[in-house]
């Protein structure tokens, strides 16, 4: 959904073949749909888990011998939390570095070993947040996870340059996705963690930047093969605060935004 689903439509419109991968058969099928309308020259889709390594295997060895060695992989999959780092379950941690870290870990090591083993090169994009230079108090996990992202990607681009295999980070804000209905409020009864999500609704639906504008930034990402592609304006004015006044986002974490 969301970004995922406009990137493969972005590719689709230039005619790449398309596989689109999501927990839920469902959205994979429909993105999968919609990229053969939009003029892919095959789109199929494919039920996974990105946090379970041993079905990324599978899904691995399934794409290559079905349809050869991807060109381009775009690890998107991602889920937050919200709260103090205190109320944070072992569970909150282990789902959102599980999808957000580990599914691009596995994206990464998978994909990018059929693409070295093949010896033509390809592109990888890991699409991160701004999140991952810009700390929060209210999203630790999910900061830590786009941080992680971030530092992978930035690694694996010096490792496999040699073998002509680009690797990006994009790094939106905020963006009209669906990632606040299925975000977990921690610190705060069931009433309250409602009026939370509402309000953040509301904040996305104001900023109102379409998916398809960071669709647009991954496809130019590979293009250009751009090593940090920050989307939007908050994106990059914390490129510029990390850069030229980092104690100002230090500063910046420590607002409660729970209100």
């Amino acid at each position: 959904r969301g970004i995922g689903r406009e990137t493969a439509l972005a590719f689709a419109r230039a005619g790449a073949r398309v596989v689109a991968v999501d927990m839920r058969g469902e959205e994979a099928a429909r993105t999968a749909e919609l990229a053969r309308r939009a003029g892919a020259q095959g789109a199929w889709a494919e039920t996974v888990d990105v946090a379970d390594g041993a079905a990324m295997e599978a899904l691995a060895r399934k794409v290559a011998a079905e349809h050869g060695v991807v060109d381009v992989l775009v690890n998107n999959a991602g889920i937050a939390a919200a709260g103090p780092f205190l109320e944070h379950t072992a569970d909150d941690w282990e789902a959102v570095l599980g999808s957000n870290l580990w599914g691009v870990i596995h994206g990464c090591r998978l994909f990018g070993r059929q693409m070295s083993e093949r010896g033509q090169g390809g592109h990888i994009v890991n699409v991160v947040s701004c999140a991952a230079y810009e700390p929060s108090r209210a999203l630790p996990a999910y900061c830590t996870s786009k941080a992680g992202a971030l530092m992978l990607s930035q690694v694996l681009r010096a490792d496999l340059a040699g073998e002509d295999i680009g690797v990006s980070a994009v790094c939106p804000g905020i963006v009209s996705t669906s990632i606040i209905e299925d975000t977990r409020f921690r610190g705060t009864d069931e009433r309250d963690a409602e009026r939370r999500r509402k309000r953040a609704l509301q904040v996305y639906r104001i900023r109102r930047f379409a998916p398809e504008r960071v669709a647009d930034a991954v496809l130019r990402s590979v293009v250009r093969n751009k090593a940090v592609v920050p989307v939007n304006l908050e994106a990059w004015g914390g490129v510029v605060l990390a850069r030229l006044a980092p104690s100002a986002l230090r500063a910046f974490a420590r607002i409660n935004v729970r209100a």
